[in-house]
């Protein structure tokens, strides 16, 4: 009874249907009511309604009334025996139609309770406010049902005490007026469809074009394979904080994979890159004497936050503006302790730090730099390092898997890096890497760190494993940029404006908040597309956007969807394209007299693109299986025998996922994923 294609028509006669965002509308029908399972929270909304709250309640009555005579299993079983119907079993819900006369009937009785429950909490909250203090202001808005008792569903405040609602609401109304308030969509991912994921309705699926999850790690067999094997034997949880029984081997492992993965001494990890960043920051920043923070103007709030907790003095910077920095720099002595904290991509833009320069910068005026890699490891270097990586492609090419540093490199030059552990690598939890001392003191003295539960096992596994696996193989990166540089070309063919940029990000200009949001809303409702819109105060105002993320799962068919359903959003809605920017001055580097020059971080030869540089990258076609790399599973198997025991091989590779069932065993179908032999037959 709650489609939202029924409740458009209601719209100009109900006041509430009218006012409430189509979005919140698709939630409230698609949700299951917490109270009641039967009931959407639509439904439930409705009973506290004058007008629709005495028809369902009318109406559950009919119901329970027409499903009496098959509510119990004797008249069942009668009705049965009288039509000549035969059921071998002795459950009545067998039969198809007791079942939906049962379920009408619990609903109907659940519809009932709702209204009672409303009715009670309405009746309560008469009871216990004061009579309200009489006033000549003007009847509340809304609902001309709701105007008479509108005093009575305002929270009571006491007689001169502090209206923390008003406040709330104020607070709220704030961002609905600018068009910044944040709407979160029900998206559930599909471990054996991605990058496909169904809605609030598991049978509604979508394709995904906004995740985090940049190269499909978080269903990849080996990762899902070493989580099943650490739960069934280290269970859920962690058990403590890592001073309190929650420090086991598997985070004393992961930390030296990922200090190895940097080619650092140490590393240290939080239960997010945003906690990680925050206390990393604020210890560093409050322990070194009189430091000063030199801090992009473009830095996530996480950086943001750790600098302010610091309590030091921080100078912003303007976005990747090498000469604006050195001026600042400038300005203070050598020798005072000084922190340039930026990132390598810039995820909302898509740009690059000039890391090199930066820390040409750091030495000359005495400062140490801390760079944000959370975009970038996992997608740039050879073994997936980042960017800083990425610059010396070669050198850490040669060197291999040596957790040794590479004295003159960039990486090397780069005193503390931060990364995640859920994006690129499909999992949750962040970190620091550095010297021996450095992470020491992070690990003594950071509340972020100490006063927090540490990461469950399992999740740390499957990190685990998603690194090595990534180290290994380079093919997943080369895959994802290929496929990057196909829907740049494509949108920038159909005058789509897409903000330029070197990276992987694919920020696709839109230029208001409304038109963002209803761009976002029109390609999930009309296309099965879902992208979110992203607003301020991510961005500037005037520079909303798409922000798409492509990944190596996304097959050609699904690359042509997405370019002409973006087309056709643009067209329906009248959004501006790269031409109508262009008449207007351009915008963000839309549109711009003069064209920016954008050289992608990942050149021809080290995407395989020129002879003599492996195979060249094919972007999967609808109904070819993800194939996975034979080697890379094999050394990530080895690395967890100490702890897990040997896996016994299998051609094709086979993934066990624990199933229950009643008194018994574990029952573990297979599924066959074909391993790959070279990256030729991935792509």
């Amino acid at each position: 009874m709650d489609k939202l294609s029924s409740l458009a028509k209601f719209t100009n006669t109900c006041p509430f249907l009218g006012r409430t965002k189509s979005s919140t509308l698709r939630t409230l029908c698609t949700s299951a009511s917490p109270h009641f399972p039967s009931l959407t929270k639509l439904t439930e909304k409705a009973t506290e309604c004058p007008v629709m709250g005495p028809a369902l309640a009318k109406r559950s009555g009919q119901m329970v009334a027409g499903y009496a005579s098959v509510a119990g299993s004797v008249d069942v079983n009668k009705i049965h025996q009288d039509k000549g119907v035969v059921i071998t079993s002795d459950d009545i819900g067998k039969c198809p139609h007791a079942s939906k006369a049962l379920a009408a009937a619990r609903m109907a009785e659940e519809l009932s309770a709702a209204k009672r429950r409303t009715d009670a909490l309405k009746a309560a909250k008469l009871a216990h406010e004061p009579a309200p203090l009489k006033t000549s202001a003007a009847p509340p808005p809304g609902c001309p049902f709701h105007a008479a008792g509108a005093k009575s569903e305002t929270p009571a405040v006491k007689t001169g005490g502090f209206d923390y609602e008003k406040f709330y609401a104020s607070e709220l109304q704030k961002k609905h007026d600018d068009k910044s308030y944040r709407y979160f969509n029900n998206i559930n991912r599909l471990a054996a469809k991605f990058p496909v994921a169904h809605t609030a309705n598991p049978k509604n699926e979508v394709e995904v074009w906004c995740a985090n999850d940049y190269l499909g790690m978080g269903n990849n067999p080996i990762v899902l394979e070493t989580m099943h094997r650490t739960l069934d034997k280290y269970g859920h949880g962690a058990g403590g904080t890592r001073n309190i029984a929650g420090n086991g081997s598997w985070h004393l492992n992961l930390e030296k994979e990922l200090a190895a993965l940097h080619r650092k001494p140490s590393a240290l990890v939080f239960s997010s890159c945003y906690v990680a960043n925050d206390a990393a920051l604020a210890t560093l920043g409050s322990k070194l004497p009189d430091a000063v923070y030199f801090s992009d103007s473009s830095n996530h709030a996480s950086m943001i936050q750790g600098i302010r907790h610091s309590g030091a003095k921080k100078v912003i910077w303007k976005h990747n503006d090498l000469q604006d920095l050195e001026n600042k720099l400038k300005a203070w002595p050598k020798e005072q302790p000084k922190i340039i904290a930026f990132e390598s991509v810039y995820s909302m833009c898509g740009s690059v730090g000039p890391i090199k320069e930066i820390c040409d910068l750091a030495d000359k005026y005495g400062a140490i730099t801390f760079l944000d890699e959370v975009h970038a490891v996992g997608l740039y270097g050879p073994r997936g390092a980042g960017v800083a990586e990425h610059l010396d492609y070669d050198a850490h090419k040669a060197a291999g898997q040596s957790p040794d540093p590479i004295p003159g490199t960039v990486m090397d030059r780069v005193d503390i890096i931060s990364g995640t552990l859920g994006k690129a690598y499909g999992a949750v939890g962040g970190y620091v890497a550095g010297s021996a001392k450095f992470i020491d003191m992070i690990r003594s003295y950071a509340p972020g760190f100490i006063f927090t539960t540490s990461l469950p096992p399992v999740t740390v596994s499957g990190a685990h494993a998603s690194i090595i696996y990534q180290k290994t193989f380079n093919g997943d990166r080369q895959l994802m940029q290929w496929n990057v540089r196909e829907v740049k070309k494509r949108f920038a063919d159909r005058g789509i404006p897409v903000v330029p940029g070197p990276s992987h990000i694919v920020p696709v200009l839109i230029g208001d908040a409304a038109q963002a949001k209803a761009a976002s809303d029109y390609l999930l409702q009309n296309h099965s597309i879902y992208v979110q819109a992203i607003n301020f105060p991510t961005v500037a105002r005037g520079e909303e956007r798409l922000r798409f993320t492509i990944t190596p799962g996304h097959t050609l068919e699904q690359l042509e969807h997405v370019v002409a359903a973006v087309d056709d959003t643009f067209m329906s809605l009248g959004i501006k394209r790269e031409a109508d920017w262009q008449a207007v001055g351009g915008r963000c580097g839309v549109g711009s007299e003069v064209r920016e020059s954008v050289t992608p971080v990942w050149n021809d030869a080290q995407l395989g693109l020129t002879e003599g540089h492996g195979a060249t990258p094919r972007t999967r076609r609808s109904g070819e299986p993800r194939k996975v790399d034979a080697h890379a599973v094999n050394v990530a198997r080895k690395q967890f025998v100490g702890l897990l025991g040997p896996v016994v091989e299998q051609e094709p590779f086979t993934l066990n996922f624990p199933k229950m069932r009643t008194g018994g065993a574990p029952v573990r179908p297979s599924v066959h994923m074909p391993l790959a032999r070279s990256f030729a037959a991935t792509a």
